[in-house]
């Protein structure tokens, strides 16, 4: 393998300045050309060093307020002609077309630009840039000859070869090559998200997809499984909480963390949720925050020794110090921490305490082999419901009954959730029948003394026989919520009017796999 060619030439063209004079001084030092446009020149020349101005270059001045200066043959005839290729050669003869053997170069902050609140749609589009991803692709595809670096942090490894050895290997040139197609492919994916008219289908025929690493985790769901945590450019949400304090989060933390958060801040009312594996062990809503978490700790104690408690408001330093001085518990978050509290929760220091924010809806993305399943986020409401017993349920009930659907929504099928004065009982989830979902519900309840005695019972889908119905009206159920729907939706409904309970039908159901 030929020894990798000494750069002559570096074109520099950045919005991010950071560790840029560094950068451009050990190039100087090194003897190779400075080009440059605009605020970058002006920056490298203020700072004493040798530049050349690419319109000076090419002899053709930028127009259009800066839209058009690197858009040139000899700019991208520099960037993409081979060096071993005579005919390319020959043409950056005639041509006056000098080799560009290192290009670093930042895109527009496009998406840093529509985060903020007040960016206007013509400000985003004059941060859609042209002339960086040209160059970019450009670089990388003739990455055998020219070195492609658009990120800062990048700097240290390409002047450590330079350094060493005059020139950059070309294992690294590779390297760089290939995160430019990644980073533009992001680049150009958050650009056609933000240009999606409101309304338009959500599933369109192309679905391009971009994320951005945002921490190595130690494993995944086992140790021997590597993991990492990625982050859409832009949103919000649990991927980018605030950590305040405490051991490194894990992928199941993670895991955990997002469902209880996602349960949590669907509800109204001040509201504490306890997840273990994925599924609300305690839910409850209240006036304040700390006789909610009263409540859903007492659903399932055994449960919540290790996992995570969510809550919709900010968790102040007397509820922080009920919670350590109770149970042990991998993550708290809530949307804010005061800052007593956070002096409290110190007392454990491993505890991790997250800070997050309701992240906007989006597409519920899961991966199968060889492609993904996309659709769109469960957040419907409860579209009203039907009395189809004999006896309807009354004001208590019909509260419960609401509040117990909700939960429903969140705990993975086949669930069952037991609920009264807006705490849960019980929760059976995950059972391959939704009898055993029942069973296991009311043996939680009863193993820690609850009582089911005039309980609302939700079930995320129908009733395909009467023996669920038997199952929760043994346990003491007075009121039953299912979408209906089966073909013995009668003898389900005979079987509730058998033992008086009220049942309603909302003919929706939440199926959570």
């Amino acid at each position: 393998m030929e020894e990798p060619a000494r750069p002559k030439r570096a074109l520099l063209s950045v919005s991010d300045k950071r560790g840029l004079i560094e950068l451009a001084e050990v190039l100087a030092g090194l003897g190779i050309e400075l080009l440059s446009t605009g605020g970058t020149a002006r920056a490298l020349a203020s700072a004493g060093l040798p530049v050349r101005e690419v319109s000076e270059y090419t002899d053709f001045p930028e127009m259009m307020g800066g839209r058009l200066k690197t858009l040139h043959p000899r700019v991208h005839g520099g960037l993409l002609a081979r060096r071993r290729v005579p005919e390319d050669v020959h043409a950056m003869g005639i041509h006056g077309i000098l080799p560009i053997d290192l290009l670093v170069v930042n895109l527009y902050p496009f998406e840093r630009t529509i985060a903020r609140p007040d960016c206007s749609f013509e400000e985003a589009v004059e941060q859609i840039d042209i002339g960086g991803p040209a160059m970019l692709r450009a670089a990388a595809k003739n990455h055998a000859d020219v070195t492609a670096i658009m990120d800062p942090d990048d700097y240290g490894v390409v002047l450590d070869d330079l350094r060493r050895a005059g020139a950059v290997s070309a294992e690294l040139k590779r390297v760089l090559a290939a995160k430019v197609f990644r980073r533009l492919s992001a680049y150009d994916a958050a650009i056609a998200r933000y240009l999606e008219p409101p309304g338009s289908d959500p599933f369109p025929e192309t679905l391009t997809l971009s994320f951005e690493k945002l921490a190595s985790l130690r494993y995944g769901e086992n140790p021997h499984q590597r993991a990492a945590l990625y982050g859409v450019p832009g949103e919000r949400g649990l991927a980018r909480a605030r950590q305040l304090q405490g051991k490194e989060l894990s992928f199941n933390n993670l895991l955990d963390a997002d469902a209880a958060w996602n349960c949590v801040r669907s509800f109204a009312e001040p509201a504490c949720v306890i997840v273990k594996h994925g599924n609300p062990c305690g839910v409850a809503e209240r006036e304040h925050l700390e006789p909610a978490y009263e409540a859903a700790y007492a659903t399932d104690p055994s449960s919540a020794f290790g996992g995570v408690i969510a809550f919709n408001r900010p968790l102040d330093a007397a509820l922080a110090t009920r919670i350590l001085g109770r149970q042990f518990v991998e993550v708290v978050i809530a949307p804010a921490v005061a800052e007593p509290a956070v002096e409290a929760l110190r007392v454990k220091p491993n505890v991790r305490v997250l800070v997050a924010e309701a992240p906007p809806a989006a597409l519920d993305l899961r991966r199968i082999g060889g492609g993904l399943l996309a659709q769109e986020q469960d957040l419907a409401d409860l579209p009203g419901w039907r009395v189809v017993s004999r006896r309807t349920p009354d004001s208590a009930e019909s509260s419960d009954l609401a509040f117990a659907w909700h939960v429903a929504k969140f705990v993975k099928s086949n669930a069952i959730v037991y609920a009264r004065g807006h705490a849960t009982l019980g929760i059976g989830a995950g059972q391959m029948s939704r009898v055993d979902s029942a069973r296991t519900a009311a043996r939680k309840a009863e193993d820690v003394g609850l009582s089911l005695e005039g309980a609302c019972v939700a079930s995320d889908a129908f009733f395909p026989f009467r023996d669920g119905v038997d199952q929760v009206a043994k346990a003491g159920a007075r009121a039953v919520i299912q979408p209906g729907g089966s073909l013995r939706d009668s003898e389900v409904i005979a079987a509730a009017d058998e033992y008086d309970l009220a049942m309603v039908f909302t003919g929706m159901r939440h199926f959570r796999h």
